[in-house]
């Protein structure tokens, strides 16, 4: 039987706390879909403006993230939604906001073409 990992997340529940990279990443993924944006409504996720995640050992989390517009006035809130769904599987998150290649509408999945059509949107 393995033991638990010594640096996991402060009050993390240890059901959460997975095993494989990939479980990792994927739970990752999932919560990130909690996170919405702003100015469209449909989460991050959706919208594809999540280019990668890579979680350590040590629970510490990385995100190659971008933005709709590389002026985007919200990108505080955003960081803000990301380190608050992940306060409970991950020690720490880091943003990377990363512009190339930058963010075309071809990225947003199926699931969020749906939400955009439903509020009135054209994709």
């Amino acid at each position: 039987m393995s033991e638990e990992p010594q640096d996991m997340p402060l009050g993390a529940d240890p059901s959460i706390v997975l095993r494989s990279v990939e479980e990792r990443e994927a739970a990752v993924m999932e919560r990130l879909k909690e996170v919405v944006d702003p100015e469209l409504g449909v989460n991050v996720v959706d919208l594809g403006l999540v280019y990668g995640v890579s979680v350590g050992d040590d629970f510490d989390v990385t995100l190659d993230m971008t933005l709709t517009t590389p002026a985007c006035p919200l990108t505080d809130q955003i960081e803000w939604g990301a380190q608050t769904a992940l306060v409970d599987i991950a020690r720490s998150v880091t943003i990377n906001w990363v512009w190339l290649p930058p963010w075309t509408m071809d990225r947003i999945t199926e699931e969020g073409r749906e939400q955009l059509r439903y509020i009135g949107y054209n994709v």
